[in-house]
């Protein structure tokens, strides 16, 4: 039932809000059911129309805020009403959600415009009409999906998004589902995809403990109403808050790929590169640091739940960073740092920075989506330059992975607009000044020196690292001489590609004027929506010296880089120098540090163990003689003689009896009443005819 009023006050422009979800609702209901009559470049056009009506919706929403910073809540329907549980599907437009609608909005518009260009020159592709429809079907709701979660008013509605982006993520890594990562026939990708999909039901499960205990407690799921009753629970439940907050961690290493959930975010790969950027960038991995900072007066009320998450932060930005270093796939490169990166951000929020983190959640949208995005122009642009080579001047018969960085070089010649604009993601990642990605990765770094000294020389050498790895993949792809004919021959990529790259470099380079030292914008934007539920944000001062100790750093691992791999750059089947360096700890790095092979080992492995001895492959004489004549029989026995000797024999007999001798012995009396004389009964009669008269003389 719709409610009867929607909005009361504030200018017009929040009454648009149910447009965020609604233009890629259309936009998914058209290609559905009508994509399979238009033409591909139609369907691409449709979905991006979509998601960039969705931006303009956010961007009125914003402009909107300007003069009413308070927000505003817009009751659409009646959702749930089950005894004290009552959840409307009610929309909250406030600086913090209006953030995550612009980035989500805004970059995934330009994701999806690339998409329209390279889903039509993926080698997979190959005109399969229906796949292209799907694919921008799944596109579109995942916008959907994320402005569900970012908008909403309630925990409740907020997992509604929160599983709809994780059903999307499933569909689109596998969307290859019959291929493998190189495009030949295998399951490799819906591994992947159902990889995704379990890591991420493990950490759903923490997002449900904590609702059912946060109703428990406080009995409301809605923001305001949880938020109001904080500091009452604190001081009678703290355990209660302390709970609901850790469970809630348990959802954001899940959806946010922290420790030790993370293992599902590289693999995420096997999908297309716009779905690489979409996941990795504006969408499904800020989810847990958006969780973290909407429930700010949660954390903020148990100061341990606050130090475990700043911990997990900081320890996944150093592990992933380290396994970033030995990978030679160009995208698993870029994998690992998201997972570096949204270390960041966990450890800012988890520390209550919660401005620094979202200010980093923002610039890395824009330089990591601009990296996926190049390294997806790159692969198409060795794809091509293998596609057009003469067959003497490779073997046919070779395994030709076009991500793998060993194989490329040169390309800065080749393509120079990818060498360009990537250049500005990496330098933007390294936080290299005055490109965004210094000032928001400075400013977590500087609150991180203030509020928990020990995470920030986590996250120190974790920037190290990143400036290293970066630099090394710069000199890897881009310097040197081709070191495979396919990177010789590579082809810059259409403008329906390098035009949303070069609109991204655009706002890697310019982003970290969001939040300058001294003006603070960002800060006093995201003010408004923290302030309401009377938090005070702390505010780390621009310190000089800790930007010099991390630009330094930047440098110094650049020139590393540049050392091992820029000065005299690697030539073909030539080993990585860093391995004769480091020997067995880069060994360890390439291979991911073993994790996937520890959980393989110690889970995957041990419950395939259990599925097999539970299932029909055990032997059956075995299953027979032991499970069911010693265990099923012995127990039935036994619970034979129990039930035979006090319950049956006792209780349902001596009941049964019981009720036999009470109704003989009622009977027995009864049946003196039957004598069989008939002066008897006219002596019966005539008593009951004097006892009625006498009744009614006395009345």
């Amino acid at each position: 039932m719709l409610l009867s009023e929607a909005v009361t006050q504030g200018p017009e422009f929040f009454s648009f809000a149910p447009g965020l979800i609604l233009f890629p609702v259309i936009g998914l209901l058209i290609n559905m059911f009508f994509g399979g009559r238009m033409k591909e470049r139609t369907i691409g056009i449709l979905a991006s129309t979509a998601s960039g009506l969705s931006f303009l919706t956010a961007v009125l929403l914003a402009v909107s805020l300007l003069s009413h910073p308070e927000g505003m809540i817009i009751p659409l329907a009646e959702w749930i009403s089950i005894g004290e549980l009552q959840v409307n599907w009610t929309m909250r437009v406030d600086t913090l959600s209006a953030t995550m609608m612009l980035v989500v909005s805004g970059v995934g518009t330009l994701i999806h415009i690339y998409a329209i260009g390279y889903m039509h020159e993926d080698v997979r592709f190959k005109g399969d009409l229906n796949r292209y429809q799907r694919f921008f079907v799944f596109f579109n709701l995942f916008i959907a999906a994320m402005m569900i979660l970012v908008s909403a008013d309630n925990y409740l509605m907020l997992f509604v998004g929160w599983e709809g982006v994780g059903l999307c993520s499933y569909l689109l890594i596998g969307f290859w589902y019959d291929k493998d990562l190189l495009g030949r026939p295998g399951i490799e990708n819906a591994l992947a995809g159902s990889k995704a999909f379990i890591a991420n039901r493990i950490g759903d499960f923490g997002f449900l403990m904590a609702g059912f205990t946060m109703f428990w407690t406080f009995r409301t799921m809605t923001f305001s109403e949880v938020f109001s009753q904080v500091h009452h629970i604190a001081e009678t439940q703290p355990g209660a808050i302390l709970a609901i907050t850790l469970f809630m961690l348990l959802g954001v290493a899940g959806k946010s790929a922290q420790l030790p959930l993370f293992v599902w975010l590289p693999d995420a790969m096997a999908g297309p590169t716009p779905v690489s950027a979409l996941i990795h960038a504006a969408t499904m991995v800020t989810a847990g640091v958006y969780l973290v900072a909407r429930s700010a007066p949660l954390y903020t009320a148990v100061p341990d739940a606050q130090s475990v998450v700043a911990w997990v932060g900081g320890v996944t930005a150093l592990f992933a960073a380290t396994i970033a270093v030995g990978q030679t796939d160009l995208k698993k490169v870029l994998a690992y740092s998201t997972i570096s990166q949204l270390g960041f951000m966990v450890a800012a929020v988890g520390m209550g920075a919660y401005v620094a983190g979202m200010f980093h959640l923002v610039t890395h949208a824009f330089f990591k989506a601009l990296l996926f995005l190049s390294a997806g122009s790159i692969i198409l642009g060795i794809e091509r330059g293998h596609h057009h080579l003469d067959h003497g001047d490779h073997n046919d018969e070779e395994v030709f992975d076009p991500g793998d960085m060993r194989l490329m070089g040169g390309l800065r010649k080749r393509m120079p607009v990818t060498f360009w604009v990537f250049l500005v993601g990496a330098v933007a990642l390294a936080g290299i000044p005055p490109l965004a990605g210094f000032f928001s990765k400075d400013e977590i770094l500087a609150e991180a020196f203030q509020l928990n000294f020990p995470v920030y020389i986590l996250l120190a050498i974790a920037a190290f690292l990143t400036a290293f790895y970066m630099g090394r993949q710069v000199w890897l792809v881009f310097f040197g001489d081709p070191r495979h004919p396919a990177a010789e021959h590579a082809e810059e990529s259409p403008p329906i590609i390098t035009v949303p790259l070069i609109a991204l470099a655009v706002l890697a380079s310019m982003g970290g004027m969001l939040n300058l030292p001294g003006v603070h914008t960002f800060t006093l934007w995201q003010e408004h929506t923290f302030e309401a539920f009377h938090l005070h944000l702390h505010h780390g001062e621009f310190n000089p010296w800790i930007a010099l100790i991390s630009t330094g750093l930047a440098v110094v691992a650049i020139f590393l880089a540049w050392l091992l791999y820029g000065r005299k750059p690697l030539e073909e089947n030539q080993p990585d120098p860093l391995r004769k360096i480091l020997g067995p700890v880069f060994t360890g790095m390439n291979r991911k540090w073993y994790v996937d092979e520890i959980y393989e080992t110690l889970i995957i492995n041990r419950y395939i163990d259990l599925a097999k001895f539970l299932s029909i492959k055990v032997d059956w004489d075995f299953w027979h003689d032991w499970f069911h004549d010693k265990v099923i029989a012995a127990s039935y026995r036994q619970g034979a003689r129990f039930l035979a000797g006090p319950i049956d024999l006792g209780i349902i007999d001596g009941i049964s009896k019981g009720l036999a001798k009470f109704f003989q012995s009622l009977a027995t009396q009864f049946r003196k009443l039957q004598t069989g004389y008939v002066r008897n009964y006219a002596l019966a009669v005539f008593a009951g005819v004097v006892v009625i008269l006498g009744y009614l003389i006395l009345q």
